[in-house]
């Protein structure tokens, strides 16, 4: 089964550099049962933003050239084969292609994933650091992934060194690399299941009086099943998060979170719709792991994508629309968008992409901000 990505290649190539099954291009070592390997990911796109604020005061048209919604990265893979056991690792640098005139040439390189897996008939083990499963297929299969995304003002975007946002906070939540431990079964009848335990975050309030904590770890799950139907290819998950935050003053509240996903991608030929969403409780709208460390609440926070994309030669439309209500912030936020890729081959596309992305108050829907960016690039793989 082969489902269908921005950059015209299949699920597992683009899985290749973002999650544990990698499989990279380039073999630089084979023999005795060992091999090693290495993968990797360039794009840039030159950007053209228009931010349009309450009053004309902070109104302003930004150019940039920057990456996209996926950062730069390199890749390396090892794998031994030892009696029944496969053992593999990967180690992933990404990295910002943004110095800017406050950090000078100060470039951040990421490590997202540093991690080992022991598999076998049983399944697979995962024991170090690597993306969330609570929102993972949300984002992994976006349709605009290898695109640029929006740019919000508001959320310091526009100027940022790193990233753009894609539909983080107007459709899912970031699925935050984490240290982990995770087990996966093996694949029966299309089905799969992947179930860890997390290093857990604080979500309850600072007390000069008392301490934050977290008696047990965060759990995150995610079930998926793949089949095809009368022609079909279909993809759907479902996938959580569950974790508690206390204090040791008595006055401070503890925080359960509580998060839920799930989606639906069909592909029919040349076709391919997909529908998601989220629902959260006590969980960051933007980063699962509640990077920033605020104190959440319990708050509520929920979203939907519904995207649909379409292949003509080397050519690929894509059209995008995704919401996110985040009562923390109090914000409704949107974005739409539309994107053409264009393959040269296997390992180099072109891009081109036009997105709105607004934010209103949730309560009152007066208007916050709108943004419309305009963005042309190129992305290379390996």
């Amino acid at each position: 089964m082969r489902f269908k990505t921005p950059l015209g290649i299949s699920l597992a190539a683009i899985l290749a550099a973002t999650t544990h099954a990698a499989q990279a291009e380039i073999v630089l070592y084979e023999s005795d049962d060992t091999s090693f390997s290495a993968d990797g990911y360039i794009n840039v796109f030159y950007a053209n933003t228009d931010v349009d604020l309450p009053g004309s005061d902070f109104d302003r048209r930004q150019s940039r050239v920057k990456m996209g919604f996926l950062p730069n990265w390199i890749g390396f893979n090892a794998k031994r084969q030892v009696g029944g056991l496969e053992l593999m690792a990967r180690s992933s640098f990404w990295v910002t292609i943004n110095d800017s005139d406050q950090n000078g040439t100060e470039t951040g390189i990421d490590v997202r994933q540093f991690y080992g897996t022991i598999g076998g008939d049983w399944g697979e083990l995962l024991v170090g650091k690597d993306f969330g499963l609570f929102a993972r297929s949300n984002i992994f299969l976006d349709q605009l992934l290898s695109g640029y995304g929006q740019v919000s003002d508001t959320l310091g975007l526009v100027d940022f060194g790193g990233v753009s946002f894609g539909n983080i906070g107007s459709g899912y939540p970031y699925s935050f690399p984490s240290a982990q431990i995770t087990y996966r079964t093996p694949k029966a009848g299309g089905l799969r299941l992947a179930a860890g335990i997390f290093d857990p975050v604080h979500t309850t309030a600072e007390s000069a009086t008392g301490s934050r904590f977290e008696e047990v770890p965060r759990f995150e799950s995610e079930l998926t099943w793949e089949t095809s139907l009368g022609g079909v290819d279909l993809y759907t998950w479902v996938n959580g998060q569950y974790q508690t935050s206390k204090s040791s003053d008595p006055g401070v509240e503890s925080v359960t979170s509580r998060g839920l996903g799930y989606g639906v991608q069909a592909s029919m030929g040349p076709a391919t719709l997909a529908a998601s969403g989220f629902n959260a409780e006590g969980i960051n709208a933007f980063f699962t792991n509640n990077v920033g460390n605020a104190e959440l609440r319990e708050v509520d926070s929920d979203g939907y994508l519904l995207q649909a994309g379409y292949s003509f030669g080397a050519n690929r439309i894509a059209l995008s629309y995704g919401k996110t209500e985040d009562e923390q912030n109090d914000w409704e936020l949107r974005t739409r968008g539309a994107a053409v890729f264009h393959s040269i081959n296997d390992y180099l596309t072109l891009v081109g992409e036009v997105n709105r992305h607004d934010i209103a108050a949730l309560s009152g829907g007066g208007k916050i901000e709108q943004t419309d960016t305009v963005a042309l690039g190129v992305a290379m793989s390996w």
